[in-house]
């Protein structure tokens, strides 16, 4: 019994621990840095320096394709030298970008300075743009659940309106528009 009691501590452990930390990469962010140039680690360390993201290094693009399917990432800054010389390879990397906002660099003109803005330029475009994107959601979500209550309370005054209704029926009705009125009121509200 105690063995059995401590292993299914260990698993909620381990399960919560995974939780947390998905949720903490996911909402701190992380950077995906592809580039075979030398200068790689010295432009991650600039990148994580400047945003607080952690940011890994892929020397190739199928070992970002491999973390791009592991990894959830708010930008992928990509050498445009890896697009433009393997073009089928670049094409697979791509599809895998998910979510990641892709910045596209010319590592070969590009000093660490300018890396920097230009990624700080990306994230501060993705997070508006993910700001637009919820908003429009909820309004569209808003209008789609107005219409639906509109649709009830009309029918339950139809219902309402037919002779004969049996008591319990119509007590029924009334509970459900009840409900969707005061739905309705708290959607005004908000």
């Amino acid at each position: 019994m105690g063995s059995n009691s401590a292993a299914s501590l260990a698993k909620r452990n381990v399960f919560s621990a995974q939780h947390r930390g998905g949720r903490r990469a996911i909402g701190k962010g992380m950077i995906l840095l592809i580039t075979p140039s030398a200068s790689g680690s010295q432009c991650a360390d600039s990148l994580y320096a400047a945003t607080g993201q952690e940011t890994h290094w892929a020397h190739t693009l199928q070992e970002a394709a491999t973390r791009l399917r592991e990894q959830t990432y708010s930008a992928a800054v990509i050498d445009q030298f890896l697009l433009e010389n393997d073009p089928d390879e670049s094409d697979q990397m791509i599809e895998h970008l998910g979510t990641a906002f892709p910045v596209y660099v010319n590592f070969g003109v590009t000093g660490i300075d300018r890396l920097v803005r230009e990624v700080r330029s990306a994230l501060h475009r993705r997070k508006r743009e993910e700001g637009v994107a919820r908003r429009a959601v909820a309004e569209q979500m808003h209008s789609e659940m107005s219409e639906t209550l509109t649709a009830m309370l009309l029918s339950c005054e139809l219902a309402m309106s037919v002779p004969d209704v049996p008591h319990p029926a119509a007590e029924k009705i009334r509970v459900i528009d009840n409900l969707a009125r005061e739905l309705r009121l708290r959607l005004e509200v908000n």
